[in-house]
C-alpha cells in the first residue's frame, strides 16, 4: 500500500542534531558514538566530520585532518537544508578548523552548541596540536551553550589543577565565569568526574542560564568499555535538547543514559583495548 502525503505542514519533523567531530575507525568514539547515541536517544543524527583517525581498541595510530573548506562545505550543507536544533562539537584537530567551525556556525546564526572539548583520546594519545587549545578556549568555547570537560580538558582550560570532587563545582562556576568574561554570554558547565578514583562519582552542572549547581551521582562501575564516554554523553545531552527539554532535564536524561551504556556494556569483549559502551543497551 502506497501512502501519499501532500501537505508538507501535516508531516513530522525530527529534532535534529549537527555532530561535528573526528571518525573513529573502532566505532567506539567521535563521529561513530555520537550518530549512535543521538539516534538511541531519539533525535536525528547529521554529521560534519573533522578529522579521519587511525585507530582501534589500543589507540589512535594516526590522524589526517578533514580540510577546513571541506569541513566548512559538510556544515552549510546539513544547515542550508535539513537544519538542526542543536550542534554538538567534539574533536577540532587544529587552530584552522576551530576558526573555520565558528565563523560558520556564527554565518548560521547557531549559539544552541554542546562543546566537549576533546584533547586526548581515552588511551592518552593525543587527538588536537596545541596551538589550537587556546583558540578554541577563546573563540569558540565562550560562544556555546554548554561545555562538558573532563577533569584534565578542565584544568587545561582553566590553568589549575583538580585535588578532589569538592573542587569540581567550583571549577565548573569558575570556567563559566571565564567564558562569559570572553563573551558576554552564559555558558554552562557539566564537570564531569570519571577521571576520580571513588565507589560514587559526582558530576557537577553549573546551568549558567538559571546560576544553580546540580550534583548528578552515579556509582563507579568496573568496565574497561569506558571508549567513547565523553562523545556519548555530550551527545546524548545534545539530543534532549534538541528535543525542547529544559537544560537541568537534558543532562540528567543523558547522565542516565551514559550510565546505563556503561553497565550493559561491562560484560562485552571487543578488542584488546579499552572497547566501546553499549549504545543500544
Amino acid at each position: 500500500m502506497i501512502i501519499a502525503v501532500t501537505d508538507i505542514s501535516k508531516m513530522k519533523r525530527y529534532p535534529i542534531v549537527l555532530a561535528i567531530a573526528g571518525s573513529d575507525s573502532g566505532g567506539g568514539a567521535g563521529i561513530q558514538a555520537d550518530i549512535k547515541a543521538i539516534s538511541a536517544t531519539g533525535s536525528y543524527a547529521a554529521s560534519a566530520i573533522t578529522a579521519v583517525t587511525v585507530q582501534n581498541t589500543l589507540g589512535v595510530q594516526a590522524v589526517h585532518n578533514v580540510p577546513a573548506d571541506i569541513v566548512r562545505g559538510q556544515i552549510d550543507a546539513v544547515l542550508d537544508d535539513i537544519g538542526a536544533d542543536v550542534v554538538k562539537i567534539g574533536m577540532l584537530g587544529s587552530a584552522e578548523l576551530v576558526r573555520t567551525v565558528k565563523t560558520c556556525l556564527e554565518k548560521h546564526g547557531f549559539t544552541n552548541i554542546v562543546l566537549d572539548p576533546v584533547m586526548v583520546a581515552t588511551s592518552g594519545d593525543t587527538l588536537t596540536e596545541e596551538s589550537a587549545v587556546p583558540v578554541l578556549e577563546r573563540e569558540l568555547c565562550p560562544f556555546s551553550r554548554l561545555l562538558t570537560p573532563n577533569i584534565p580538558e578542565a584544568e587545561v582550560l582553566s590553568g589549575m589543577k583538580i585535588s578532589s570532587g569538592k573542587d569540581l563545582p567550583d571549577m565548573a562556576r569558575f570556567l563559566s565565569g571565564k567564558m562569559y568574561g570572553i563573551s558576554g554570554r552564559k555558558v554552562s558547565v557539566l564537570m564531569k568526574a570519571g577521571h576520580l578514583d571513588s565507589d560514587i562519582l559526582v558530576d557537577y552542572l553549573y546551568n549558567a542560564e538559571e546560576d544553580r549547581i546540580l550534583e548528578l551521582r552515579s556509582p563507579k562501575i568496573e568496565s574497561r568499555n569506558t571508549h567513547g564516554t565523553g562523545c556519548t554523553l555530550s551527545s546524548a545531552v545534545a539530543s534532549y535538547l534538541a528535543q525542547g527539554y529544559p537544560l537541568d532535564k537534558a543532562v540528567t536524561l543523558a547522565k542516565e543514559y551514559i550510565t546505563r551504556a556503561i553497565s550493559s556494556g561491562a560484560g562485552y569483549s571487543i578488542g584488546h583495548g579499552h572497547g566501546p559502551v553499549n549504545h543500544f543497551g
